[in-house]
């Protein structure tokens, strides 16, 4: 069979997938956290491999991390699937029910997408996480790991496949895609594929954007920023900032750039320093350099997302130069103030135009898991159908029936019938 055929198949899954009961979908979830924590050796041995091949190919550091699928990873991803079991099922909800006239009534509810396919980056727990989702809300699902997981992806993808087949999932609800030439492929299918979710850099995103007919949902950069306003709470803002920077320096939710309103850069900065030791790096403006020992920043920095133990700090001189830079610069993906003033919070909560905007919080909140989302495919910088963490609420749409009794448009265009517009929920 070849790749297309492969694919037109999870295409003709995803019509059973869709009607399926919630029954039938929390069963398979409930299958694959018992089948992941019963073959928990055999992933450890193949993340081995890849760790060890990722070593002797002397890959980053941050790509490493993400790499490492251990005991906490494998509990965080099983306790991410029960509680994405006892969550509502995003399926089948009415969401309008409108007698247009007597027996004639329109309803919208709630569907899945169809066939989503998602390219994503080393993390092999995100594999699992995008399975668990898009089986709860009765998608299929195309996958396509990084190819330094191979073994890792493989192995999981093979414990998923079989656990929720055996519990009641159509035959080609997911498959995984190893070879990166195929990609190509996955891209001229638009007959059967209804979305496609990059996670990648700025270029690979808009490769993807550039050659499919296939909508995609994403976002390219994680340019992420916080703003210390001149009425911050400096016991607040340090750890904030150093959470933001350090908790997972390789996400794209980690803080890139601190802008510092210039009344009280002589006081943060040289207790942001001292507060984080060498644990950052920094990369600072004239000010900046004259308070701690920095790099020297300059505009490349501001349009970077380092991914790495590194900060760039420029002071300024309002909260308006703050919420300018932020708007040309950032990514729209997760953006921060930190103040007591609430005027100024609201000002910066409303005219930044990014996906999640924060007041006094680490940006590294940015999560689907953390949002209560059951994890999530990714992070939507877009604004239409979904935005910011994409959790099972990003994975449906919706569609409309009408049920009649025999009428006719001709009857109301021509005056002998009238529409009601009664709406019964």
């Amino acid at each position: 069979m070849d790749f297309t055929d492969s694919i037109k198949r999870v295409k003709e899954s995803s019509f059973t997938a869709a009607s399926l009961p919630e029954e039938t979908r929390n069963r398979a979830l409930s299958a694959i956290a018992d089948a992941l924590e019963e073959r928990r050796e055999e992933i450890f041995a193949a993340n081995g491999r890849d760790l060890a091949a990722a070593e002797e190919n002397s890959l980053p550091g941050p790509i490493v991390k993400r790499l490492l699928f251990d005991q906490h990873k494998l509990e965080t991803c099983i306790s991410g699937i029960r509680d994405l079991i006892e969550l509502e099922d995003p399926l089948f909800r009415v969401l309008l029910k409108r007698e247009l006239d007597t027996d004639l009534v329109l309803t919208k509810t709630t569907c899945p997408i169809g066939v989503i396919g998602v390219i994503f980056e080393s993390r092999p727990d995100a594999l699992v996480q995008i399975a668990a989702l898009c089986v709860k809300s009765g998608n299929c699902v195309i996958l396509k790991g990084g190819s330094e997981a191979g073994n890792s992806n493989r192995i999981l993808f093979d414990i998923i496949y079989k656990a929720a087949l055996e519990a009641g999932m159509p035959e080609s609800f997911a498959f995984l895609i190893e070879d990166r030439t195929d990609i190509d492929q996955l891209l001229k299918c638009h007959d059967y594929v209804d979305l496609l979710i990059p996670r990648g850099s700025n270029q690979f995103v808009q490769y993807i954007m550039d050659n499919s007919k296939i909508p995609v949902m994403g976002h390219a950069d994680g340019i992420c920023h916080i703003y210390v306003d001149a009425a911050a709470s400096i016991e607040k803002a340090v750890p904030v900032i150093i959470d933001s920077k350090t908790q997972y320096a390789a996400a794209c939710n980690a803080v890139e750039t601190l802008l510092v309103h210039r009344d009280i850069a002589d006081v943060l900065i040289p207790a942001l320093a001292e507060a984080s030791g060498s644990a950052i790096k920094y990369r600072g403006d004239e000010t900046c350099a004259s308070l701690i020992s920095c790099e020297h920043a300059d505009e490349k920095d501001f349009s970077t997302e380092y991914l790495d133990y590194i900060l760039s700090i420029k002071t300024v001189e309002d909260i308006d130069e703050a919420i300018d830079h932020i708007n040309r610069y950032g990514s729209h993906h997760t953006d921060c103030i930190i103040t007591e003033d609430r005027d100024s919070a609201d000002k910066f909560l409303s005219l930044v135009d990014s996906a999640g905007v924060y007041l006094n919080c680490s940006t590294r909140f940015a999560d689907g898991f953390r949002y209560g989302f059951g994890a999530e495919v990714g992070i939507s910088t877009g604004k239409i159908h979904a935005r910011g963490p994409v959790g099972l609420d990003g994975l449906v749409t919706y569609k409309y029936t009408l049920r009649g009794e025999g009428q006719i448009v001709a009857d109301y265009a021509e005056g002998r019938a009238s529409f009601k517009f009664k709406d019964l929920i």
